[in-house]
């Protein structure tokens, strides 16, 4: 059955089929040779039921919110801000990247966007002080993941439509390792930028960050808004990303004016387009799961892979190389989509917390995203700033070495995984 399964599924993506064609023609196929009593109507059923549950209307709002900021004021607002405080110091342009970078995620829960809206304003400022463009590039991409831990993030949220995990406490619990992120890439720019004795700006004075951060309120606003109404319950994770969307138009359409309502149907569309690619996957993806489950693939593979009785490290550490190859070659959504239901009937087994055990997914959800040979992140920056593919992925490694020291701390040390989400809850 596996060999069936994956044969075909290479076959289709070889052949140059749309990921979801492939995740549903391989179940069908499981279905017609081995489970011919089955009805095909279920096929129908599953589709359906995949794009059925509350909290998927989150993903289009908060992508909404994100196509409207990313146009609008807010990015530069927000590095300026970082900017006041760490200008000064050794890497201060780049610690400024990476916090702008971790702040901008905070509000659109998008790499790509993140790329776009904090990448392109800062490069240049990076390179007119020395730095190599390889490392600017390296740095851009690699900050712009630290999106996929703070929320709102999409794939935490496709990791929770998948189990049925909480949304809103694994939102709070990726604060924590987000942070450390941030804090960690801080750390390395510095010294790096002190080794090389590179240039440093002019420190601001308090009156100067005062005013600065005046005019940053409204987008630090929106991280507020969507982390405080969660956690003190106004809102659900979607009332949220619908709290959101209404924000992000106030802010950008009627206070900067940075938005025009004529750009807003442009912005929709593009919500639209996205959305629908999200949501083919997922209700692909359910058939897939559904008839693995039903195939008992699951049970399978945990004999042959993990023994009879697994320890929770053991099953940490193969769900961290299992998902970070497959984020390596495809997309997270698909990733997550297929990984998930082998991997985490396991894991609930060998009582590991469904929250430690999202944060892990999603970190190296994170580190595929920037890993080559197809980290989706890397084509984004290939297109923003027309470089080649070689260029691109040379300021890398660095990066990709201390995310791999974060997901070694992360499944050593669960509780630094789950602090944020154990004082919340």
């Amino acid at each position: 059955m596996v060999i069936l399964l994956c044969s075909i599924m290479v076959v289709f993506l070889i052949l140059g089929f749309p990921m979801f064609a492939s995740m549903i023609v391989a179940p069908l196929a499981m279905m017609l040779v081995y489970f011919s009593s089955l009805d095909l109507v279920l096929i129908i059923q599953q589709l359906i039921a995949g794009i059925s549950p509350f909290v998927l209307l989150a993903v289009p709002m908060f992508i909404f919110a994100a196509d409207i900021m990313s146009m609008g004021h807010t990015s530069n607002r927000l590095v300026d801000l970082v900017q006041s405080f760490v200008g000064h110091i050794y890497g201060g342009l780049a610690i400024t990247t990476v916090g702008a970078c971790t702040l901008f995620g905070a509000i659109s829960g998008s790499t790509q966007a993140t790329v776009i809206a904090i990448g392109k304003p800062m490069r240049d400022n990076l390179l007119r002080v020395g730095y190599r463009d390889s490392d600017v590039q390296g740095l851009i991409i690699s900050s712009a993941n630290i999106a996929l831990l703070i929320p709102p993030s999409i794939v935490m949220i496709m990791y929770c439509v998948v189990t049925g995990a909480s949304v809103g406490e694994l939102f709070i619990a990726g604060i924590g390792p987000g942070l450390l992120l941030f804090a960690s890439f801080a750390a390395y720019n510095y010294f790096h930028a002190r080794k090389i004795d590179l240039p440093r700006k002019d420190k601001a004075t308090w009156v100067e960050r005062a005013k600065i951060f005046r005019k940053a309120l409204l987008p630090l606003g929106f991280p507020t808004l969507i982390i405080g109404g969660i956690y003190t319950g106004i809102f659900s994770p979607t009332e949220a990303a619908a709290a959101s969307v209404l924000y992000a138009f106030i802010v950008e359409v009627l206070i900067y004016r940075s938005v025009k309502i004529s750009d807003m149907y442009k912005l929709a569309l593009s919500t639209g387009v996205v959305t629908a690619l999200v949501f083919i996957l997922i209700a692909s993806g359910q058939i897939f799961s559904w008839v693995i489950t039903y195939a008992r693939i699951p049970q399978l593979m945990t004999a042959a892979l993990l023994g009879p009785a697994p320890s929770a490290i053991k099953i940490l550490v193969l769900v961290t190389i299992f998902y970070f190859i497959g984020c390596m070659f495809v997309d997270q959504a698909v990733v997550i989509i297929i990984l998930t239901p082998i991997f985490y009937p396991i894991a609930m087994k060998a009582g590991i917390d469904p929250i430690h055990l999202g944060i892990i997914v999603t970190l190296q959800s994170a580190i595929g995203s920037v890993t080559p040979p197809f980290g989706c992140n890397i084509f984004t920056a290939c297109a923003v700033f027309n470089k080649p593919y070689i260029e691109v992925i040379k300021g890398l490694p660095p990066y990709v070495i201390i995310f791999g020291i974060i997901s070694v701390l992360m499944i050593f040390f669960p509780e630094v995984a789950l602090f944020f989400r154990n004082i919340a809850m």
